[in-house]
């Protein structure tokens, strides 16, 4: 007997044949995928639970390989602003204020979030460390929501010219003994949900010594590094002042960090040849197109990173350069990303955008032989989509497309997370979300009043673009 039957529904796969399968059926037992096949296959077949998905299409669950949960507390505050004043005016001078309540409030916030979008991975680049115990806290999040997801311990050793506070930067030795602590207590607890790694939150706040032993420690547990990398040219140029001239990409390369096991974030502004250098070192690619345009950043060269071979995936990054954790929009924004500014409308496709935020996801975080498709074997991480509860989505022609262009976290009625439904009928099953949402209200408010970035949002003047006979 199984567990949970899923039936009827289009099954789209991303296994190695890109099968959709309809009508079809997936069958769960414990954690696992035990079957996937055509309905009819499993005629008389007994579960424990069976979800009738006619007119639904299932797909694996996205995998977010960027963000900073944090920010969930955050959004609204930093808008439009480049990244050096949206860091050093909103982000920062907040995330100094937060304590162990801030920080788990933030984490089962953004989980919520991205769950809701069929987000079943997330990878949040924890650099927010003002006081101890913060990460244990992030990691409380993930178990009242339940999603799987990686905490990477983030690292800021230098960057005072830069006006990173001093409670956001550490020593070397504290940093890796506050890893060592989190890697022990939860890498691959939860049946494997939890992991830990490593997070240098920049080239420019870090020093060669930093990095180097960053490398070292991750070879040494086998765990994975992620890094911000050429966000803008101001990053490189700010790598250049600390590391001999070096951009931040070439800093890496030179100190010997770059490898399979190394996620880069961001790479907006890497050169033709570092994307050669970067498919030789079989780095993989966070691409984060909402915050890019957010920002004002620039567009990462991603069509010319698949060409290069290199794997890339999709991030939503924090809700203050965003502002939600909402992965089906980012599928529909990188897309018609690529699309415009190479005025070539096949420059990604809806099937590329969805192999990147499924199957290349799990292979960016190491997990390619466990999440990121529906095949029998798996770990059975996959949600319903269902096009009739919003007018947007009906009709439903080809599921890919339906997901991609006119889909939205309104038609996601069921996430299931290691074979336990989170998500059903469209609400959370783990968390009372009505009384969860009052609360996290009440307490950014708070937050935004000490770290006076309520002030900033109250002052703020009306910033509408000049019209013609403005103009001197």
């Amino acid at each position: 007997m199984y567990d949970l039957l899923i039936k009827n529904a289009h099954i789209v796969t991303v296994n190695a044949q890109r099968q959709v399968i309809f009508p079809g059926a997936v069958a769960i037992t414990g954690d696992t995928i035990q079957a996937v096949g055509k309905t009819g296959d499993f005629e008389g077949a007994e579960a424990r639970r069976v979800i009738d998905a006619v007119g639904s299409a299932v797909f694996p669950g996205l995998v977010n390989t960027h963000t900073h949960l944090f920010q969930s507390l955050l959004k609204g505050l930093g808008d439009d602003r480049p990244l050096s004043e949206w860091l050093v005016t909103a982000t920062l001078p907040s995330a100094v204020q937060f304590r162990e309540t801030e920080i788990h409030t933030s984490a089962v916030l953004g989980c919520l979030d991205a769950l809701h979008s069929g987000t079943t991975t997330i990878l949040d680049y924890n650099y927010c460390h003002p006081v101890p115990g913060l990460g244990d806290a992030t990691v409380q999040g993930f178990r009242d929501v339940g999603i799987r997801a990686i905490l990477g311990r983030g690292m800021t050793v230098a960057g005072e010219r830069f006006g990173v506070p001093p409670e956001m930067r550490s020593t070397p030795d504290r940093v890796f003994a506050d890893f060592e602590r989190l890697y022990d207590a939860y890498h691959g607890a939860d049946n494997g949900r939890l992991r830990v790694w490593l997070a240098p939150g920049s080239v420019w706040g870090n020093t060669p010594e930093a990095l180097r032993r960053a490398r070292a420690v991750a070879t040494e547990v086998k765990t994975g590094i992620t890094i911000h990398v050429s966000e803008t040219p101001w990053d490189r140029q700010s790598a250049g002042l600390v590391h001999e001239g070096r951009s931040d990409f070439g800093a890496l390369a030179a100190y010997g960090v770059l490898g399979p096991d190394v996620l880069l974030v961001h790479c907006v502004h890497l050169t033709p040849e570092e994307i050669r250098l970067a498919a030789e070192s079989d780095v993989k690619i966070s691409h984060n197109a909402v915050s890019n345009m957010y920002l004002a950043s620039g567009v990462a060269p991603v069509p010319a990173m698949l060409r290069a071979g290199l794997t890339c995936s999709i991030g939503t990054d924090g809700a203050a350069s965003n502002n939600t954790q909402d992965m089906i929009e980012a599928l529909k924004m990188t897309v018609l990303m690529h699309k415009v500014v190479t005025m070539d409308a096949t420059a990604l496709t809806a099937e590329k955008v969805l192999e990147m935020a499924t199957i290349d996801g799990a292979r960016s975080i190491g997990m390619g032989d466990l999440i990121g498709s529906i095949e029998p074997g798996k770990r059975a991480d996959l949600f319903i989509f269902d096009p009739s509860t919003t007018p947007r989505s009906v009709p439903m022609h080809h599921p890919v497309s339906s997901l991609v262009y006119s889909g939205g976290a309104g038609n996601v009625v069921t996430v299931i997370v290691d074979g336990r439904v989170l998500i059903d009928g469209g609400e959370a099953v783990t968390i009372d979300e009505r009384a969860f949402l009052a609360r996290a209200q009440r307490i950014s408010a708070a937050l935004a009043e000490r770290a006076g970035t309520a002030e900033l949002v109250r002052s703020r003047p009306w910033r509408a673009l000049p019209q013609k006979n403005d103009r001197p």
